[in-house]
Formats: structure tokens, sequence, C-alpha cells
């Protein structure tokens, strides 16, 4: 997912960057989906520069998770030929972090908008993959398979104004 234009990185690669005070640190922090069940944990922040902020979470998929929806694809791109398949290794997945609420009490993230079916299906990446905008759409898209997403967005702070991206709560 290699992209001359990176557009995302990760929170422990920029020196100058790190979790403003009023926000809690959910790194390492377990993540609960719609049905209240474990989908996996924080692996990392994914900030983008130019939206000068955190947007996504890195979650490391929990095993239960993989083994559900290892070999699992979405809609057909074409007949017979399927959009994606998760390979061995690929145990992280997005989740933009407007499509969460924390619990810092009990150190928490939950996803009341996504189902665990639909985190089993999700298309994967391996642990520090630089991320393309493609994935970011394929990911969108899955979470929000009504929704029509334009992939022609000026810039990544237009990008991340969607509602999907408003800060964590």
């Amino acid at each position: 997912m290699k992209d001359n234009n990176k557009n995302l990185y990760y929170l422990h690669e920029l020196s100058e960057y790190k979790v403003a005070d009023d926000y809690a640190d959910v790194r390492d922090w377990e993540v609960i989906d719609a049905d209240k069940r474990t989908i996996g944990k924080v692996d990392g922040l994914l900030v983008s520069k130019e939206a000068d902020r955190v947007v996504y979470l890195d979650v490391e998929v929990d095993t239960s998770l993989i083994e559900d929806g290892h070999e699992t694809y979405v809609v057909p791109a074409k007949k017979g030929v399927h959009e994606f398949l998760n390979e061995e290794g690929e145990n992280h997945l997005i989740v933009p972090i407007g499509m969460v609420t924390l619990d810092e009490e009990n150190k928490k993230v939950h996803s009341k908008q996504i189902d665990y079916s639909t985190f089993s299906k999700t298309k994967r990446f391996k642990s520090g993959v630089d991320l393309e905008r493609s994935y970011e759409l394929t990911i969108l898209r899955h979470y929000f398979p009504d929704d029509n997403f334009d992939e022609e967005r000026d810039s990544d702070n237009e990008f991340y104004n969607r509602k999907e991206y408003k800060p964590l709560t």
C-alpha cells in the first residue's frame, strides 16, 4: 500500500506531534463493537499532517475476528472477480475517530456504529504499512455501503471534514 504522496503517518513517526493534554491516549485500549464484542486493541494513531490531527485508530484485530473473516471479500468488483482477499499477516484495520466513543474509566473504545460481522469482513493490512487513500475509501465504503464517497477530494483537510472524523468523545 505504498504511495509516494503519503498522507497518513503513525503518531510515533512524528516527533513534533503528541496526544493533546485534554485527550486520552487510547493506545493499547480494547476496541468493542456495536454488539459489545471485543474486536481488538488500539495499536496506533494515524495522523493527517495536512488536517493536523489524528484521523484513524489503527486496530490490531483479535484472532477470533481473523478466523471468522480471514478469506472474506467485499462485493465482487466484476462477475467472478473479488475486490480483495485478506492474506496471512494482515491483522490490522483502521477506524475513523469519529466512529468511536471512549470509556476512559475502563480504558475501552466503543464503536456503536460497526458490528462484529462488518469488522470481520473488512479489508485488513499488515502492521506498519503506508496506507493509500484507496484503502481509506475501501474501508469507508465497507462501513457505510449506502454512502457515495468522493475519491477526488481536493485536500486531506476537506476529506477529513466528514462526520466520521470528528474528534474522539
